[in-house]
């Protein structure tokens, strides 16, 4: 009966163990979401000023952004990624798409040009996966005319320093294996 004791504790223990290891991840997950601009402590990381490009860039939730962004955020996923899916076992489903990218956890990364015009964005969120915390990055989309000048590696590198002050175990996202551009991108900008 000793013995049967023994296990019995120790199993609680671990329990008890990994509820706390639990706790604590979920804490830096809401401390992380309760930031007002996690790119506020990167000022210098704000402009992005090469390759012909003078772009500012501001981190925001998307409570916070404007129905014409918005908009604009969604029509540029849909141009970029509708073949995408449809070649995929997902499918595109429009509604599920727009869903997403305006969940009240939805932080985004935008860039402007001079004129103030969105021409890149990001869509992330500070989560839990597979019980670690975690900056899961959904969306990396750029027009076509900011592409192959550094614009989405930069973007990549601001949730790399974001996910590192925030005490993010990682930063993760998926990729379909048919878009071989996509990932031959991320293997090399996450790196």
């Amino acid at each position: 009966m000793g013995r049967k004791s023994v296990r019995a504790k120790e199993k609680k223990q671990k329990r008890q163990e990994e509820r706390a290891a639990m706790a604590a991840v979920c804490a830096k997950v809401q401390a992380a979401n309760q930031l007002g601009d996690p790119l506020g402590a990167f000022p210098v990381f704000k402009k992005f000023d090469r390759n012909g490009l003078n772009l500012t860039i501001e981190c925001c939730r998307v409570t916070d952004l404007d129905s014409k962004t918005i908009d604009w955020a969604f029509e540029l996923t849909k141009t970029n990624m509708q073949m995408l899916y449809e070649q995929s076992e997902w499918g595109w489903k429009e509604r599920e798409k727009r869903e997403e990218l305006t969940d009240e956890r939805a932080w985004y990364l935008i860039a402007r040009d001079e004129l103030g015009m969105p021409v890149a964005f990001v869509h992330f969120r500070f989560d839990v996966e597979c019980g670690d915390e975690v900056l899961y990055c959904y969306e990396v989309q750029l027009e076509v005319r900011v592409r192959r000048k550094g614009v989405g590696k930069f973007l990549v590198q601001i949730l790399q320093l974001m996910a590192n002050n925030t005490q993010m175990k990682k930063v993760v996202l998926t990729v379909f294996k048919h878009n071989h551009g996509a990932y031959q991108f991320f293997r090399d900008a996450l790196q």
